[in-house]
């Protein structure tokens, strides 16, 4: 029997592990093993500029990972964003962080994985599985989830461990008995290729591949020690990120050069199949579905406590139902709610719009987000910080610029696709102001 949460609360039950697993969980999912494809194309098969977008990708990531975790302990509450951006400007525009996070980007993810795993298992099942194999991934990861918030996270550490297992392998073996003699820094790109025009298109890529890492901040209130663990978790997190990233796209050209991962969609699974045989490649692309379970169980795990906080507060319809927690304390509806959409959105069958739509629509928030750094120290400079952010406001300012870029490249310099996806999102996203409005007049 569910209970108001008036009688429960969410239980602190996740230590640091947990919650760097989170960080690494939902971003080493599919980015690592489909995007070298799309950067080698953009690059027109030249290494050089793509090693260099992991670098330069990873370290955008880190200026945001630093700036993130000043807000994130300050401002330890479950919902992420939604806390930040309304203790820092309006409870409105932390309402539209999470009403865009709730409707659009955690159900983009999680069906857009959903999705990848009906494409990935259906090449042995047949076709026809595809579509009823992404909503079983889903409603699987519902049940586990609304057992507590101890077993979810415990599902992400092994699945962490699990997925990391075959890119360690494919590093250690593609130094060892790759043939190497490719090259690796150059051609930066290829012929009839601009560096500004690839830059754009290959960081694009990169940052995607790096999605997934302020999940943390959403289950701050279920952390033992939130003001310890979150920046260990969140930059910790981060820094493995991009070590691995960057290892495994060395090991892949010292097996196969980027003009040859130019026309390969899943190039892990061709260089294990290259180092191991067939069954190598079987083994890695088995490792590709638990990696993009363990990412889409991370974005259920954070996208359900985004719906719950947003309850809370009774600005979404439902919140009566949405904010109860179950008899292992956790938010059951909002889960099952997450999980609903996913399941609508997997209808598409598109893995590259459904993570597209996310990726841009979370972007806009996450540059308010840093700037909330500067806005706070500027009205609160008596709050105590235990954690500041290095170097500020440099850090901030940095991390902001790479937000603005982000929204930029996709508005202006992505073609016709990219402007009309990203119009839809900021459409979508402001619908929720109505509905606010709407929800707070009927309580009122």
């Amino acid at each position: 029997m569910s209970q108001p949460n008036e009688q429960r609360t969410l239980k602190k039950a996740l230590g640091w592990p947990a919650a760097t697993s989170i960080v690494v969980g939902c971003v080493i999912g599919a980015g690592v093993f489909f995007k070298p494809y799309a950067i080698y194309q953009a690059t027109g098969g030249a290494p050089g500029m793509g090693i260099l977008g992991w670098i330069v990708g990873g370290l955008m990531s880190i200026l945001g990972a630093l700036t993130f975790a000043e807000v994130a302990i300050l401002i330890p509450k479950t919902g992420g964003m939604v806390a930040y951006l309304s203790e820092a400007y309006d409870e409105r525009l932390g309402f539209l962080a999470g009403w865009m996070q709730t409707v659009i980007f955690y159900p983009a993810f999680l069906a857009g994985y959903g999705v990848k795993v009906g494409s990935e298992l259906s090449e042995w099942l047949g076709p026809q599985f595809e579509l009823p194999i992404a909503i079983i991934v889903i409603a699987a990861l519902v049940a586990i989830n609304s057992l507590g918030s101890k077993e979810a996270g415990g599902m992400q550490v092994v699945a962490t461990v699990c997925k990391l297992i075959p890119l360690v392998v494919l590093i250690i073996f593609g130094f060892l008995w790759g043939e190497g003699g490719h090259g690796i820094l150059s051609p930066l790109v290829g012929d009839g290729k601009s560096v500004g025009g690839v830059f754009g298109s290959v960081l694009l890529a990169v940052l995607f591949a790096f999605e997934g890492w302020t999940n943390v901040g959403t289950i701050a209130g279920e952390m033992k020690d939130p003001a310890r663990d979150m920046p260990r978790a969140i930059v910790g997190g981060v820094s493995i990120i991009m070590a691995v990233y960057l290892l495994i796209n060395i090991a892949y050209l010292q097996v196969i050069p980027a003009d040859e991962l130019m026309m390969l969609e899943s190039p892990a699974a061709a260089v294990a199949a290259k180092l191991f045989g067939n069954a190598g490649g079987t083994l890695i692309k088995v490792g590709i579905i638990i990696s993009v379970i363990g990412a889409a169980n991370g974005f259920l795990m954070s996208g359900s406590r985004v719906a719950y906080q947003l309850a809370e507060q009774g600005t979404l319809p439902g919140s009566a139902k949405l904010a109860e927690l179950n008899g292992n304390s956790v938010p059951a509806n909002s889960i099952i709610l997450i999980g609903v959409l996913a399941c609508i959105y997997s209808f598409t069958g598109e893995f590259d719009l459904l993570t597209d739509l996310g990726v841009f629509s979370c972007w806009v928030f996450y540059t308010l987000t840093f700037a909330c750094v500067i806005t706070l120290r500027r009205t609160h400079p008596e709050w105590e910080r235990t954690y500041r952010v290095p170097c500020y406001p440099v850090v901030p300012i940095l991390a902001i610029a790479s937000g603005l870029y982000v929204i930029v490249s996709q508005l202006f310099l992505s073609g016709t696709g990219a402007l009309l996806m990203s119009i839809a999102s900021i459409v979508i996203t402001l619908i929720g102001l109505p509905v606010y409005h709407f929800v707070k007049r009927n309580r009122s």
